[in-house]
């Protein structure tokens, strides 16, 4: 009840007008940057980072989740008008979304992308502030063995989910933990792999890190692509055939994909959320392909299917609310979004933890109410307010857009900590991870493993110091074992079974596919 209390007054903060402008500001800024393909909310609040450092924790907190959630959505709407998702969560919406822009419905498939969005995103925050004393109470039942195995777990997951390379992503998870080492030890006031130099003593700070893999790299790939502008004729067509009244989708389509359809799509987003690493374009991926198995030939799945727009992007945006739980409790990152805002808590001295949670709700209540403002009222109002203007913002010169958050990314890596070493080092993680994403390594993997490698080794160190030098404590251990139960059946699920039905396929053909 008391947490509940610490959510009211988390609203009365929200719309205090400094708070609620930027609560709008950060939502119209997440719009923009989620709908030009190539931007990112996580670009987003990268680039936005180091105005933490100027401002009270409540509004950049507010700003963050704003971010996220109007990040979320709006790549569905250049995945549906002109079929390239500005986010990667949007791609199972450019299935059908396009389809009914060619079909003169683009209106309608905006709406119901907007519908979606608001129910499944409201729905995860609203889990998010139901269920979050429950999982404060959890985390105190975890000792640290148990921390250990389920950083263990997550990272895991993390290079589980990239099944495309798993031996890249390991490269790339281990690259991430070792730069963490520099610095002082964990435990001990020793400095390492300083090699004598007063800066490396200090450690690689999370801020070039993080401007440097998702903003300088980025601005690389791009330059490199040499993406060709969009044609303004094209632009205006499909900004043409958009009116406002259109975005409202009839009620007899919203009760077709049905009460159940919404809400199964919001819960499987949250708890894919939950999950470390994973993001929106999994959720929406597992949403859609759990639709389509039990779909009705009429619902026209890959054909414009609205039920297909609306389970994805349920999915997608309840997952933000999955995505706070792990990074809030346990400083473990649900997605490459949460892994920034955790930056953002620990420049203003918060801790995740159950701590957090008792001591400083005040502080973190006005985010979820941020998040939830967002999903219920930003979406709907903004895509009926400035919907035919949406598609305009990706006419945009890429030129001028590219070369503006270039000036961005390197001053704002500069001023976060006024030094210089600093910024050549933002530099030096641009170059390293335009060159991983060349090769097909995931950068984001990089990112987890630099904030998790601490994480791992202290609580590997202090368990076996607590229990004299013994590792048989992470299996005595209740907690622990739980955990490395789940990593070994996550490692069958996702990786021995999939390779052990492949193998029996191959051998007899003609059997029928399960």
């Amino acid at each position: 009840m008391e947490f509940l209390g610490h959510i009211v007054g988390g609203f009365g903060a929200l719309f205090e007008p400094m708070n609620f402008a930027f609560l709008v500001g950060g939502f119209l800024i997440g719009t923009f940057f989620g709908a030009v393909p190539g931007l990112t909310s996580v670009l987003a609040i990268a680039l936005l980072l180091p105005i933490t450092y100027s401002i009270d924790v409540t509004p950049a907190l507010i700003m963050c989740a704003s971010i996220f959630m109007a990040g979320m959505y709006s790549g569905s709407i250049t995945a549906i008008t002109i079929n390239i998702p500005g986010a990667p969560s949007s791609m199972m919406t450019a299935i059908d979304g396009n389809i009914l822009m060619k079909e003169g419905k683009g209106a309608n498939a905006l709406g119901h992308a907007a519908l979606g969005s608001m129910i499944g995103g409201s729905i995860g925050a609203l889990l998010l502030i139901l269920l979050m004393p429950l999982a404060a109470e959890l985390t105190l039942l975890i000792r640290t063995p148990g921390k250990f195995s389920l950083v263990l777990f997550a990272l895991v997951v993390i290079i589980l989910v990239q099944r495309d390379d798993i031996a890249k992503t390991v490269l790339t998870t281990v690259a991430g933990m070792m730069i963490a080492t520099i610095g002082i030890d964990v435990m001990q006031p020793v400095p390492r792999f300083s090699y004598g130099t007063s800066q490396l003593v200090q450690g690689i700070d999370l801020m070039p890190l993080i401007i440097g893999a998702f903003a300088i790299s980025e601005l690389m790939i791009q330059a490199r692509a040499g993406a060709a502008e969009l044609s303004a004729a094209r632009i205006r067509e499909a900004a043409s055939s958009l009116r406002r009244m259109d975005f409202i989708p009839p009620l007899s389509e919203v009760r077709q994909i049905g009460v159940v359809g919404y809400l199964k799509a919001a819960l499987i987003g949250y708890g894919v959320g939950i999950l470390p690493g994973v993001g929106g374009s999994m959720a929406a991926f597992v949403a859609y392909a759990d639709a389509k198995r039990g779909a009705k030939p009429e619902e026209r799945f890959g054909k414009g299917s609205r039920k297909g727009i609306a389970v994805a992007e349920s999915a997608n945006n309840a997952m933000c609310g999955g995505a706070f739980v792990p990074m809030l409790m346990f400083g473990i990152p649900g997605d490459p979004t949460t892994a920034i805002v955790l930056g953002v808590l620990v420049v203003n001295g918060l801790q995740p933890g159950a701590k957090l949670l008792e001591n400083q709700a005040d502080l973190i209540a006005p985010m979820f109410t941020s998040l939830l403002v967002s999903a219920l009222v930003l979406i709907p109002l903004t895509l009926f307010l400035l919907g035919p203007l949406f598609i305009r913002i990706v006419a945009i010169p890429r030129g001028l857009l590219y070369t503006g958050i270039a000036v961005v990314a390197l001053v704002g890596s500069y001023v976060a900590t006024f030094s210089i070493f600093q910024m050549v080092l933002a530099a030096l993680f641009g170059l390293l991870a335009y060159f991983l994403r060349r090769g097909g390594y995931p950068v984001v993997s990089l990112l987890l493993g630099f904030i998790l490698g601490p994480d791992l080794e202290l609580y590997l160190r202090r368990s076996l110091s607590l229990n004299d030098g013994d590792p048989t404590v992470f299996l005595t251990s209740p907690d622990s074992l739980a955990f490395i139960g789940l990593s070994l059946v996550f490692i069958y699920l996702m990786e021995i079974g999939p390779r052990l039905k492949a193998r029996r396929h191959k051998t007899n053909p003609s059997s029928p596919s399960q």
